[in-house]
């Protein structure tokens, strides 16, 4: 399974940055433009892409990778 993928704040716009890393992977003006491009590699990556508020706070989680089947709960 690969890195997670973060859609954060950067600048004026929003930037993927792979988990853990210090780097960003690419800046983006627009929220859709960041989530198409996290959920490009988290699918090849079989990974989350995790999305965040400009507070930080996760806003949203969508899983691409190796859910449980049936799921918990």
């Amino acid at each position: 399974m690969g890195k997670n993928q973060h859609v954060v704040p950067h600048g004026d716009g929003l930037a993927v940055r792979g988990e853990n890393n210090s780097r960003v992977t690419s800046t983006h003006a627009t929220q859709s433009q960041a989530e198409s491009a996290a959920r490009s590699i988290a699918i090849n990556q079989r990974s989350e892409v995790v999305i965040h508020r400009p507070n930080g706070e996760i806003r949203d989680k969508n899983s691409y990778g190796n859910d449980p089947y049936p799921p918990k709960g």
